[in-house]
């Protein structure tokens, strides 16, 4: 039995009414935001230390005009949340099976639109984890998006985008910019993030080796 792929969510929208309502809820927290969101690329939402820093993240492109895309459990998708999901953005993700042709399906998303911003956490939440999920990287480097490194940082309540970067495939050179970015990022819970790191580096030759799905 062949499954039909999930509809993709709608194009990305200017919702002036929502970009108001969190640059309000970011002032009431008292989050100082910095930067300007790209419109096109995958977003790290780093330190990843509770939901709040999740929540922060989106706040900060919901901000700039963005709609960003965020990957979700396909089991979450059952009437009527899944309607609310795709509202949000949300992209079903099969995560057995090598992802159900999930880095195919973005590439060709990417493609299509005019604006596609892919969120990712790339680290764990509520506990420190010993490396990165490497999926941002390789659809990162299978799409030819760029990355724009985001930030939530706890002691100073200051939240927004850093550099806008495309990874050259050399991990660790990449990684040791990355490393180098979120070294003073500490996340809503300071001590809780981990230090960017992938497993690929540990290889022989970290040239393109991020092969695992998101």
């Amino acid at each position: 039995m062949t499954s039909t792929p999930s509809p993709a969510p709608a194009p990305a929208r200017r919702l002036p009414v929502r970009s108001a309502l969190a640059r309000g809820l970011l002032r009431a927290a008292r989050w100082k935001k910095v930067g300007t969101a790209a419109r096109t690329g995958i977003f790290i939402g780093a330190p990843h230390t509770s939901n709040w820093d999740w929540v922060v993240s989106l706040l900060v492109l919901w901000a700039d005009h963005v709609s960003p895309r965020i990957l979700i459990k396909r089991e979450l998708f059952w009437w009527p949340l899944g309607s609310v999901l795709r509202a949000l953005g949300g992209i079903p993700t099969d995560r057995g099976a090598g992802g159900g042709g999930l880095v195919k399906r973005l590439v060709e998303q990417a493609r299509s639109e005019d604006e596609f911003v892919l969120v990712i956490a790339v680290d764990g939440t509520r506990a420190k984890t010993d490396h990165w999920k490497s999926g941002f990287y390789r659809i990162a480097r299978a799409t030819g998006l760029p990355i724009t490194l985001g930030f939530v940082d706890g002691p100073t309540r200051t939240a927004g985008l850093g550099p806008t970067m495309h990874l050259t495939g050399d991990v660790r050179a990449d990684m040791d910019v990355i490393r180098a970015f979120y070294a003073d990022k500490h996340g809503v819970h300071p001590g809780r993030g981990s230090t960017p790191r992938l497993r690929e580096e540990d290889a022989p030759t970290s040239k393109d080796a991020p092969t695992s799905e998101a």
